[in-house]
């Protein structure tokens, strides 16, 4: 029997229709980042949220806590860098039912690691001991990061055009999604043996766009596009930053897709489709670029690959 992310608890859809309702009140939101302008400046600041999600099942089987909270502040610095922004400060909140001093230290450790592999400032957060609420020896993240850029110089996606190159940024692993299909895939036992792969920390890329932008976009817009390959995958997160009339073909096998990812998909029969929508297979970033810049570009980024282009069509994501 196919396995669907869907199947695993997962409904991609109603998560998108609940943003498409929230849109028609609050229209500029569904970005990568919220902007939010500093009157009598020229810059903008720009705030992302998310958490860790049910990664953290993994970490409580193996009692490994030292790597969840870099997760957490890649989760939110990789959106941040979609727009271009420079990540400034990190809040987090961590929730449990009685706090385990020890674990909530390593966890925040984690958290500390990741500001710093960002450049970020962790200025502060909130425990809160609830009870009841979570089992023991269980706990739940969430993170809050803000940014600043320049006002004119943010990456929308809007300048994407036909010719358009896409680089492909190599992933970590599986990074913070997709882990309730992994769960519902894999036994306890695998899961336990596969757990160095499956907790590999998300991959931080705030130094190497940033240090790609000032390059690259300085006189010109080069890099058009970057959509972090997370919840919805390559063809929510792709699609999210596109203009009319631009289609993006992914072709597949332009890159090696790692082990663990095959796993998944063998083991539990996931449909390709559903596959790609919900794992990033491999690449955990993507920047599109100008055809004339896309070599010097891929070149910037270790490990980097070129996985497709921008065609002329209906607005959609395509993989072949």
């Amino acid at each position: 029997m196919a396995i669907t992310y869907k199947k695993a608890g997962v409904n991609i859809d109603a998560g998108n229709e609940l943003v498409k309702r929230i849109k028609k009140k609050l229209p500029k939101i569904g970005g990568f980042g919220g902007l939010f302008p500093i009157d009598g400046t020229k810059y903008n600041l720009v705030s992302s949220t998310d958490g860790v999600g049910t990664k953290l099942k993994i970490a409580f089987l193996v009692n490994k806590h030292d790597t969840v909270g870099i997760d957490l502040v890649a989760m939110n610095v990789n959106d941040l860098i979609c727009v271009g922004a420079k990540p400034l400060f990190f809040l987090d909140y961590f929730a449990c039912g009685k706090l385990n001093v020890g674990q909530a230290e390593n966890v925040i450790k984690g958290i500390a690691k990741g500001c710093e592999i960002s450049g970020s400032q962790l200025i502060g957060g909130e425990t809160a001991e609830m009870p009841g609420f979570y089992k023991d020896g269980e706990y739940d993240l969430a993170g809050f990061s803000v940014g600043i850029i320049e006002k004119g110089k943010e990456i929308t996606g809007k300048n994407i055009k036909s010719g358009d190159v896409i680089i492909g940024l190599p992933s970590s692993g599986p990074h913070s999604n997709g882990y309730s299909l992994i769960r519902k895939v894999f036994s306890e036992a695998e899961l336990k043996k596969y757990s160095k792969e499956l907790l590999a920390p998300t991959k931080i890329y705030v130094k190497e766009i940033l240090a790609a932008l000032k390059k690259f976009n300085s006189k010109k817009q080069n890099i058009t596009g970057i959509a972090h390959i997370t919840g919805g995958s390559f063809y929510d997160k792709i699609e999210r930053i596109l203009p009319q009339n631009a289609r993006v073909v992914i072709e597949k096998n332009s890159w090696n897709v790692p082990k663990v990812f095959k796993l998944v998909q063998q083991k539990g029969n996931v449909p390709e489709k559903d596959i790609y929508r919900t794992l990033n297979m491999g690449i955990g970033m993507v920047v599109i670029v100008r055809p004339e810049a896309a070599l010097a570009v891929k070149k910037s980024f270790k490990g980097a690959k070129a996985i497709g282009y921008i065609k002329k069509g209906e607005r959609g994501v395509e993989i072949i």
